[in-house]
């Protein structure tokens, strides 16, 4: 009997501990749209460098950019070699002005993946301010230590898979401060494209938002982008004018 009894007493005691390790378990959901309150905003204005690592060499690229949720983006390059070139997403269509030629070219379909300026970021890679968790299905596969850090391991699979340019990811979530440690991006076949991997963020606005990252882009051999916003500025309304025609060639 006093057997049963310290039986009974260590199962309650083991209950205890264990239940709420199992209740403060995020849903991959919840996950998901932690990132998303995160890395998603209504509008943003930043200073942006990309450094091109490429073949052994060093590129320097450097912009101001603004953009308006999913639907409007302004970029303009101000380095020496390509200063006064612009990009603008408007109602859904992007463009690029090019200051030699003077012209005005719309970028669509198949060359929204193609590398912005060299760099391993795509067209699409740079515009796009979608929430994961409204594109894509999480699955939470378990935890894992990534970088020192404990992290909660994701696979997403998009809701809709032609519309994605990658149409699986898996991520690995701090599982402290909800910050997308490191992702990798697949084609639909399960070929890896890319890597991101997360260097700084900043506190901005009361969210952890990331302005510091390195982009691989599998397929260029021997190349790496880090790319870096500065003065970054969330949620602030920024005017009609920046996200027009009229705007590309002044």
């Amino acid at each position: 009997m006093k057997t049963t009894v310290c039986m009974v007493t260590w199962l309650l005691t083991v209950s205890a501990l264990v239940m709420p390790v199992y209740a403060q378990m995020p849903s991959a959901l919840e996950l998901l749209q932690r990132v998303d309150n995160n890395e998603v905003y209504d509008t943003i204005e930043y200073e942006g460098e990309m450094i091109i690592d490429y073949q052994n060499r060093r590129y320097v690229k450097t912009m101001k950019a603004y953009a308006r949720s999913n639907n409007d983006s302004f970029i303009e390059f101000l380095n020496p070699e390509d200063r006064g070139t612009k990009y603008l997403k408007q109602k859904g269509r992007l463009y690029v002005y090019s200051p030699d030629t003077e012209e005005v070219m719309l970028i669509s379909g198949h060359m929204l993946k193609e590398s912005m300026m060299g760099s391993d970021l795509s067209y699409e890679d740079t515009i796009d301010n979608e929430k994961l968790s409204v594109r894509y299905a999480p699955v939470l596969a378990g935890s894992e230590t990534y970088n020192g850090r404990p992290a909660w391991v994701l696979y997403l699979t998009a809701k809709n898979l032609k519309r994605e340019s990658y149409p699986k990811q898996k991520l690995w979530i701090d599982q402290e401060n909800g910050d997308m440690l490191h992702s990798e991006l697949f084609a639909l076949s399960g070929s890896k494209l890319k890597e991101s991997t997360l260097i700084r963020v900043e506190t901005i606005g009361g969210r952890r938002f990331p302005v510091e990252l390195e982009m691989r882009d599998l397929l260029r051999r021997g190349s790496k982008t880090t790319f870096v916003m500065r003065n970054v500025v969330l949620d602030k309304p920024i005017p009609d004018s920046v996200f027009s025609q009229r705007n590309l060639g002044r």
